[in-house]
């Protein structure tokens, strides 16, 4: 019996001691990890609180939320403590004991992966790299010996209206290299990761943060190519005065962002809001990302960056649509057309030689033609052997004919795009409808319209969100929402012998209109259009449109209206401070509430200084057969 029982009891201690043996062990395994000098430096660094460092938080992308703190880097692989997205204290222990980690792969260790928080950390502590396993971190070592950074260059391509995602323009960084060329640096760039092409699609998604972000290097070179010659926008260059060694905190922070994600919000987290984390982290004393709004507009943020001393100078880089455009303004309409025969194949170079037409006139035609064949060529209008076989060919004959003045052939700078007004418009208005006097206030975040000061920003653009409009009218003594432009976009894009781009319009939000009982009810508009332009010496930018109209609200019988129309109207630069724009507009509701809707306007505007100006709506309407008159006028604030 007592056998029997020390066995049982043997049995049970073996049995219980795997179990004691998992508790015990990461107290003594913690306490190995702990050494004195481990110890040391989370004691510093508990001292110190470093974790409320800005330049710690500014690496780890920290900002405080109503919620409380939290990361914008949305990648768990970015962080090495459980919850360190809200803990930057837990990040920054988790940071110093992985430095202690060994590893045999030189890319994984969290020293090298993490490079710019390492360096900080080494500094700030005063690490002993003695008493660390810290490995050499070769690829980054072979990254700058690559690129050899010199300085640094914020990157502006300008609008392009026809694509969703470059509406407001782009902003990207560039390292330029040792050897001084511009076109051998290196591109530093945020975007989003999509192949959504359908333009609501896009937007819708990009407001609600479903696409993911990276940060990208790539060759110079590669981007120009894309902005320049594909999407038709110029480009400006802003230097940024950043030391070598500021450029190179810089790279370290964008190696460690490497194929690590954040959403991609359009209004905030976007292009340009992300890129000032890195001049914050070139530059400790800077604090750029604290300085911008909720709405961040890559304009906004090259303003912001000028306003902190960075920027030296504006270069200008036009785009191949503005060269070509150049050149067509230097040669006769029959010129153009010989150009343009010599590109598609209907006139071989060798025959321009017979052509009446003077020697300028020629070189003019040889050189417009060069320059539009590498357009088609990068459109892809032409295959390879095509564009090889009539570049050559055109070469040949320009050749014959010597050399030509090439100074008429310098595009001049149009104004700069950071000197233009600011996004932010606040109006305070007085107006008359059909002889009741009201007091009208609006405001708008963003962007720029018709009337706009023009300086700065792309003719025939316009951009605008969230525009809002609260009207008083003395007679009822009420204060109404006018209306909610939601988003209202215009694209008047001309059209030539050599472009022949679709102009468009999209326009929905909430508007108060004219009902059958003849008062003034809110309804839901969406609005979208389509059409051309074509640009006039004497009324400017023509345009004619074929829009639908969609209005939803209880007013309505059946509670919608649906129409089809079109709108035509032109709008002209009559000064340097005077523009006008008129329409007329109309619209036949033959789905639902069945009525037709007319519309004319005289819009003027005068522009008093860079981000004040006065507007002047004249308007006539009919709808149900109701007639309306109104005037206002505006006084514009931008900020």
């Amino acid at each position: 019996m007592l056998k029997t029982k020390k066995g049982k009891y043997e049995c049970l201690r073996w049995l219980l001691f795997p179990l004691l043996l998992s508790l015990i062990f990461p107290i003594y395994a913690s306490a190995a990890q702990d050494s004195p000098y481990l110890t040391l430096l989370l004691d510093k660094a508990r001292h110190e609180e470093l974790y409320k460092n800005r330049y710690w938080q500014t690496l780890l992308h920290y900002k405080k939320t109503p919620l409380g703190i939290r990361s914008l880097i949305d990648d768990p692989n970015f962080f090495l403590a459980e919850g360190g997205k809200h803990n930057p204290e837990a990040e920054l222990e988790a940071t110093i004991r992985a430095l202690f980690k060994e590893s045999d792969n030189e890319t994984g260790h969290p020293a090298c992966k993490f490079i710019a928080r390492f360096a900080w950390l080494k500094e700030t502590l005063s690490i002993d790299m003695t008493k660390l396993p810290v490995p050499e971190c070769g690829p980054f070592k072979q990254l700058m010996g690559q690129i050899k950074p010199e300085s640094a260059t914020l990157i502006f391509p300008t609008s392009h209206m026809n694509s969703p995602a470059s509406m407001f323009g782009h902003t990207l960084l560039t390292i330029q290299t040792a050897d001084k060329s511009k076109l051998l640096s290196h591109a530093i760039n945020y975007s989003a990761v999509t192949t959504d092409t359908f333009g609501p699609t896009f937007a819708i998604k990009g407001l609600l943060g479903c696409y993911k972000g990276y940060f990208s290097i790539l060759p110079y070179y590669a981007k120009l190519q894309e902005y320049s010659d594909v999407d038709h926008r110029d480009i400006w260059e802003y230097p940024l005065n950043l030391n070598e060694e500021e450029v190179k905190r810089l790279l370290m922070h964008v190696y460690e962002l490497d194929s690590i994600y954040s959403d991609y919000y359009f209004f905030d987290e976007n292009c340009s809001y992300d890129l000032l984390f890195l001049l914050d982290a070139a530059r400790p004393s800077l604090n750029l990302t604290d300085q911008c709004n909720w709405w961040v507009i890559p304009l906004d943020t090259i303003k912001t960056v000028k306003s902190n001393g960075l920027i030296t100078e504006a270069l200008y880089r036009p785009s191949k649509t503005a060269k070509i455009n150049q050149l067509a303004s230097l040669i006769s309409k029959t010129g153009q057309e010989a150009a343009i025969s010599m590109v598609k194949g209907g006139l071989e170079p060798e025959q321009l030689s017979v052509q009446k037409m003077s020697h300028d006139e020629k070189i003019g035609v040889c050189d417009l033609a060069i320059e539009y064949l590498q357009y088609d060529y990068a459109k892809k209008e032409l295959s390879k052997n095509t564009y090889q076989d009539r570049f050559l060919k055109i070469l040949q004959a320009r050749s014959l004919l010597g050399g030509g003045d090439i100074d008429r052939y310098d595009i001049p700078a149009p104004p700069q795009p950071d000197e233009g007004h600011d996004s932010n418009r606040l109006s305070i208005g007085v107006g008359m409808m059909d002889g009741d006097m009201f007091q009208e206030v609006r405001y708008r975040p963003a962007y720029h319209s018709l009337l706009d000061n023009w300086n700065g920003f792309r003719e025939g653009s316009q951009i605008i969100f969230a525009d809002t409009a609260l009207r008083y009218y003395h007679t009822d003594e009420q204060l109404k929402l006018e209306y909610l432009d939601i988003i209202d976009i215009v694209s008047l894009t001309p059209r030539s012998n050599f472009f022949h781009p679709i102009s468009w319009r999209m326009k929905t939000g909430l508007l108060q209109k004219t009902g059958a009982d003849g008062a003034d009810h809110m309804v839901y508009e969406l609005n979208p259009g389509g059409g051309l332009t074509y640009k006039n010496d004497y009324l400017g930018l023509c345009y004619i449109m074929m829009e639908t109209d969609l209005n939803l609200g209880n007013s309505l019988e059946k509670r919608y209206a649906a129409g089809i129309g079109a709108s035509s109207g032109f709008t002209k630069t009559l000064t340097e401070h005077w523009k006008m724009h008129f329409f007329i507009r109309g619209i036949r509701y033959e789905v639902g509430d069945r009525h037709n809707t007319v519309e004319a306007s005289l819009q003027q505007s005068f522009i008093l200084t860079t981000n004040t100006n006065i507007t002047i709506d004249i308007s006539r309407n009919k709808t149900h057969n109701l007639y309306k008159s109104a005037a206002i006028l505006c006084c514009n604030f931008f900020f």
